[in-house]
């Protein structure tokens, strides 16, 4: 026995510190985070070579990135896109120019204009907007979600799916393989009985990457015929209706597109169904784009198959392009340092630089992390607050009364490097306008926390807040 367990004990260290080192040095991390892992490595040799598995992988190569030209290039609207792009340039503001230049250069993705953009904070009203236009479908419906509830609200969408495909209508569903773990297949085979393609979105194709939690789709995608489109914080399940007797009421942000952007929001779409699937979509997918409003939109999508993150560096930069106001709507707050630096500067400048958190609903840890950086943005004058009428989930930001992003990623380092996450950029006065007023529209079922207050608060508390913090970039 004891043979045996020198020889496991030396077999595990030959294999982490010569395989897992190697691994660690060749990515982009933190100095701390590398030296954190190999520490783990060292002292627990199996025990930490699986938790590097599971939680360290933070870049992946997606095979899908060399066949985005193709994708491209089965669509005749991405040239016609650029000619509304060029015609809009002169109607931005300094700052909107400024932030669609910075998007543009970061991403290659082209603002739009022409388009119908609906801010959607109802539940229930999003769900009949979405499922008005699933029967309306003539030739497309395509759906990613990070979670899909076998309940009764995602029987009731899986059912409705299942009948426009029997009506011939080309049906498209990809979920995410852990969010929506609950999905069985006594629930997916009707669909496929019925002729949907559905597909696993998983995190890459070595088994390291399959081992890992991290890199999950946390998009939330519906197309219909390539001319109506939704994105935004809400999945499907039916605590998003305040159903859920613990989370309550549900507080959201959601959008509804019409318009050049939906075929943005399509090649977005395109690119993950061939990752999980190796098949591209029909021309069919790609209507030529028609003008329904005269909103400027410009879809932007990030993830770990990026060197550098997208929103981070648009979160920065807009965040100190302010001059009069920053409005932050967020459910998870865990930021990184330059973006700590980025709040605390603008309120330091005299910019209104507001934060409404999620209050006691959230995740434990979650809530414990974003408070251990109160302190500091307090300090420099940022309002926080945190939301007590139910679940908070909306992802918003609007810098000025004219500029916001809509989407998917909150302000945590989870959304920023190890998520696949979509957000609309919005160059318009009146979006933001309505995104400001919801925000104020909130306060009164929100608590502001008061700097004298905090700063008296129980050492128990500022403990839970530093523990948590260690963790924040895998929360």
């Amino acid at each position: 026995m004891q043979t045996l367990l020198a020889v496991l004990t030396v077999v595990g260290y030959l294999l982490t510190l010569t395989l897992l080192p190697v691994v660690l040095l060749t990515k982009k991390r933190e100095p701390v985070a590398t030296v954190a892992w190999m520490m783990a490595i060292v002292t627990m040799p199996y025990f930490g070579a699986f938790l590097f598995l599971v939680f360290g992988i933070n870049r992946v190569g997606r095979r899908v990135q060399s066949r985005l030209a193709a994708i491209r290039s089965t669509s005749q609207s991405v040239p016609q896109l650029a000619g509304h792009h060029h015609l809009s340039e002169s109607r931005l503001n300094e700052t909107q120019r400024e932030l669609w230049q910075l998007a543009e250069r970061v991403t290659s993705t082209r603002a739009t204009v022409g388009n119908s953009v609906q801010l959607l904070t109802d539940a229930q009203r999003t769900f009949d907007d979405i499922a008005a236009a699933i029967d309306s479908a003539r030739s497309t419906i395509h759906l990613e979600y990070y979670i899909w509830q076998p309940d009764r609200l995602g029987t009731a969408f899986r059912d409705k799916l299942i009948a426009k495909a029997r009506q011939g209508v080309e049906v498209k569903f990809l979920y995410d393989a852990i969010g929506s773990s609950k999905l069985t297949h006594r629930f997916l085979q009707p669909m496929r009985d019925a002729g949907i393609r559905v597909a696993t979105f998983v995190p890459g194709q070595s088994l390291r990457e399959r081992w890992s939690i991290n890199l999950r789709s946390h998009r939330k995608i519906v197309i219909v015929d390539g001319e109506i489109a939704f994105t935004g914080g809400m999945n499907v399940g039916d605590e998003y209706l305040g159903q859920d007797l613990y989370f309550g009421r549900w507080r959201d942000t959601h959008l509804k597109l019409k318009g050049p952007s939906v075929l943005q929001l399509q090649e977005v779409f395109a690119i993950d169904w061939h990752y999980a699937t190796g098949d591209d979509l029909p021309r069919v997918a790609f209507p030529a784009p028609l003008e329904c409003g005269h909103v400027m939109a410009q879809v932007l999508a990030d993830g770990p198959d990026n060197e550098d993150s997208l929103f981070h560096t648009l979160l920065f930069a807009a965040i100190n392009r302010a001059e009069r106001q920053v409005t932050l709507a967020t459910s998870y707050f865990v930021p990184t340092p330059p973006l700590v630096s980025a709040l605390e500067t603008a309120a330091l400048r005299g910019v209104r630089t507001r934060v409404m958190l999620s209050g006691p609903k959230t995740y434990w840890a979650t809530r414990n992390a974003a408070r251990s950086y109160y302190d500091s943005l307090l300090r420099a004058g940022v309002e926080i607050y945190e939301y007590q009428a139910g679940q908070f989930h909306p992802k918003t930001l609007t810098i000025d009364g004219c500029w916001s992003l809509v989407g998917t990623p909150n302000f945590d380092s989870r959304s920023l490097y190890l998520n696949f996450e979509v957000a609309v950029a919005l160059y318009d006065l009146s979006l933001a306008e309505q995104l400001d007023h919801h925000f104020e529209q909130d306060e009164p079922h929100a608590t502001r926390i008061q700097s004298l207050d905090w700063s008296q608060r129980p050492t128990l508390a500022r403990l839970k807040e530093s523990f948590c913090r260690m963790f924040s970039p895998v929360l």
